[in-house]
């Protein structure tokens, strides 16, 4: 799909083609929209295949008059099948003449706010609007991040009392959600030092302030996930200690029942067998072999408290 975007006082409006826009989005894409947009601006085909790999690094390149920045923005995914809920895709951001072009592969909420016209700001430029989006880019990632402790949390109060790997698990998942997370805003940062330093970027006066603002928000970023991925990984080990630790008191109190439970099984069966044994014809012998047994049982009980085993 492609959608086209002007600018109407200080947002964007719906454009009626390309020539009256000035901001193009290219959501997924079929093969038909790809080959009308690289025909248009007379694009290199990799400046748009390359962003259907979803390993696709952050990179910045020049072609022509075209420029091609590429970003790894954050996913969320909602529904309850991913194998992981937060992830990271390439994001790519064409400036070519007087115009930028987005194109995304994958469903992301980077753009959401401009695309449904609730983005307000004053003079925008190619410049302003490429850095809002590494901003909002930015800013996501703390917003996801925060999501992830506040589950990770979740989870932690979980595992407390708990001897199944579900929780091991799904904190792996968290984990692996760092990782992507920690990997894509390293990558970022070096195309915005690399912006930091381009000519096209210092031809607006006020990207230079914005920029600033834009390599704090990413790097605050970095932080938050380094940080929850030290903690996570700590954590993951102590919790496996935890869950073995409380699987082997389980073990230890049936272990004591076991014991206490054998003593009148083991009495119970001396005195069924079919030979002539003590008090045998004592009137009162079954119920001094049952109290035999439960006193037995009660003193091991007894001890076992003694010595902390319940």
């Amino acid at each position: 799909m492609i959608l086209y975007y002007k600018i109407a006082g200080q947002r964007f409006v719906p454009a009626l083609n390309w020539d009256d826009s000035f901001w193009v989005h290219l959501e997924n894409p079929d093969t038909e929209e790809v080959n009308a947009v690289l025909s248009k601006y007379e694009l290199p085909e990799d400046f748009i295949t390359d962003l259907q790999d979803a390993d696709e690094n952050s990179r910045m390149e020049y072609d022509e008059g075209a420029m091609l920045i590429i970003l790894r923005v954050p996913l969320y995914y909602r529904h309850r099948s991913a194998s992981v809920s937060f992830a990271t895709a390439p994001l790519g951001i064409i400036v070519v003449q007087n115009q930028v072009i987005t194109v995304s592969f994958y469903e992301n909420e980077i753009l959401t706010q401009y695309l449904d016209g609730k983005h307000k700001a004053f003079n925008i430029t190619q410049q302003s609007f490429i850095l809002a989006i590494n901003l909002r880019t930015a800013i996501y990632y703390l917003k996801f991040l925060k999501e992830i402790y506040r589950r990770t949390t979740n989870i932690e109060n979980e595992l407390h009392q708990s001897m199944r790997n579900k929780e091991l698990i799904r904190l792996l998942r968290m984990e692996k959600s760092l990782v992507y997370f920690n990997t894509s805003l390293k990558s970022n940062e070096i195309i915005l030092e690399r912006m930091q330093r381009s000519r096209w970027l210092q031809e607006d006066p006020e990207a230079e302030d914005l920029i600033e603002d834009v390599i704090i928000e990413n790097k605050q970023a970095i932080e938050m996930a380094n940080i929850h991925s030290s903690i996570l990984s700590g954590m993951m080990d102590a919790f496996a200690s935890i869950i073995s630790n409380n699987l082997n008191v389980v073990m230890k109190f049936l272990t004591s029942i076991t014991i206490i439970l054998a003593l009148p099984t083991l009495i119970a069966s001396i005195y069924g067998m079919n030979l002539r044994l003590p008090l045998q014809q004592h009137p009162h012998s079954f119920f001094i072999v049952m109290g035999l047994a439960v006193t037995l049982s009660v003193l091991l009980v007894f001890i076992f408290i003694r010595k902390k085993y319940f």
